[in-house]
């Protein structure tokens, strides 16, 4: 059976929202857990579909899990080292992180080549090369990367790699590798995102000697072995993100906490930059919306305007007075949501990676179908705009990635609801199967 979001348009936010943890952050602490035989007990852990699919592959491995709310115990005692099976890691690009942990434990290990959102190329080039820096040896054979300690080591060796670009992926992957490596290992070009100072914290609180996290060079002295811990998650700042957006979107005052202010001075920046007004106390942001200008934004890593915020910062700018250019410059592929807005009755111009908007009084509801986690936000808040009623369809994107996110929109005021069909939809316009041509053209635009 299907399910819809349906969206009654030109909704105001109001009141208070509760932002959850990062699951970028949770999908790379739980794959860390697999560093220690003792207890890791996570807090703020998201309910997310991503989160789910981890777990089954942990758990796959012989990890013992326990989930209470947003508490998740870990216990990696029993583990057993295997080959990962494909229908568990296909859907989710972070089961590629239990490469590091596996390979500095184990001395080996065995991962299929990583799926995920199908927003551009993501190279596991780093990853490799970094590791056989360390002292692999690795092979791809058949779309499984194998890989051990060369030679009759027990340990991977510290050593000084420089990253082509500061991939967050690379750059995890190889901290958890060096935390057990033999020596002191250095990374340039590191990326500095504050997922990956987490995932330093957590180690660290592990008993690993990681300095210099969030910084362009970071430097592990490797240990001999991780004892157990128990860290809280950072909030989620792209989710936070996306709810300031939305609240600048229909000129509304929210109030978002619990969030890091500096892990989203790019977002803020850009948000009072086109007319919003913004109060930070503490651990909260206060924004209240006022008409929209346009502003252009170019997305860097962090702490540059994140990647993952574009799409839903487009959705703003398509009813902003005046014009404004959206450059994509992490992934060349995450320009789907642009027809659509396009249909609604947006002026955007597509070149390459570089969105011209020219802003318009109003866009109007209509059927929408998400094609991966960042556009569907960015479509729903388009919803929130517009115009008469949307139904929004493709929710498998969004529920990997948003936490609740319908039900923290109805506490805010906005007037949407889930919706179950027993009937898929051959006879209507959309066909939801991969080869429906209706969607084909999204994916392509």
């Amino acid at each position: 059976e299907s399910q819809n979001l349906k969206v009654i348009g030109q909704g105001k936010l109001y009141g208070k929202v509760e932002i959850s943890g990062a699951k970028n952050s949770a999908l790379v602490l739980l794959a860390a857990s697999l560093l220690t035989n003792e207890k890791i007990i996570l807090e703020n852990v998201p309910r997310l579909t991503d989160i789910d699919k981890m777990e089954n592959i942990l758990e796959n491995l012989g990890v013992n899990l326990v989930f209470k709310k947003n508490k998740l115990e870990i216990d990696s005692k029993n583990i057993s080292i295997k080959e990962l099976p494909n229908e568990l890691v296909n859907g989710l690009r972070a089961s590629f992180f239990c490469i590091g942990p596996l390979l500095t434990k184990f001395g080996e290990a065995k991962v299929p080549l990583p799926g995920g959102c199908n927003i551009g190329s993501r190279p596991i080039d780093e990853h490799i090369n970094g590791l056989k820096a360390l002292g692999a040896e690795i092979l791809i054979e058949e779309g499984i990367v194998k890989a051990k300690i060369k030679g009759n080591k027990n340990k991977l060796n510290g050593t000084n790699i420089k990253l082509k670009c500061p991939s967050v992926g690379a750059t995890e992957t190889l901290i958890m590798a060096a935390s057990l490596a033999e020596g002191r290992t250095t990374i340039e070009n590191a990326a500095r995102e504050p997922e990956i100072q987490d995932l330093c914290q957590m180690l660290n609180k592990m008993g690993a000697k990681i300095y210099d996290s969030g910084k362009e060079k970071i430097i592990i002295d490797g240990v001999n072995n991780l004892g157990g811990c128990t860290h809280k998650v950072i909030p989620d700042r792209i989710e936070a993100g996306t709810f300031l957006i939305a609240a600048a979107a229909t000129s509304s005052s929210i109030k978002i906490s619990p969030v890091i202010p500096n892990h989203l001075e790019a977002v803020t920046s850009k948000l009072k930059e086109s007319g919003s007004k913004i109060t930070i106390k503490g651990n909260s942001i206060t924004i209240k919306g006022k008409e929209i200008k346009g502003v252009d934004i170019e997305t860097a890593p962090f702490p540059g305007f994140p990647t993952d915020l574009q799409a839903p910062f487009t959705a703003l700018m398509t009813i902003a007075n005046g014009e404004s250019k959206i450059t994509e410059t992490i992934f060349e592929n995450r320009m789907s949501h642009i027809s659509l807005l396009n249909k609604m009755g947006a002026k955007i111009k597509l070149n390459k990676n570089v969105a011209y908007i020219k802003g318009v009084k109003a866009i109007k509801g209509m059927d929408l179908v998400g094609s991966d986690l960042r556009s569907s936000a960015a479509l729903i808040i388009a919803g929130i705009i517009a115009k008469g009623n949307s139904k929004f369809y493709g929710l498998e994107h969004l529920d990997r990635g948003y936490e609740n996110f319908e039900l923290k929109l109805k506490i805010l005021g906005i007037s949407i609801k889930r919706e179950f069909n027993k009937k898929t939809f051959t006879e209507k316009k959309y066909k939801l199967e991969a080869e429906s041509e209706d969607i084909q053209k999204f994916r392509v635009a």
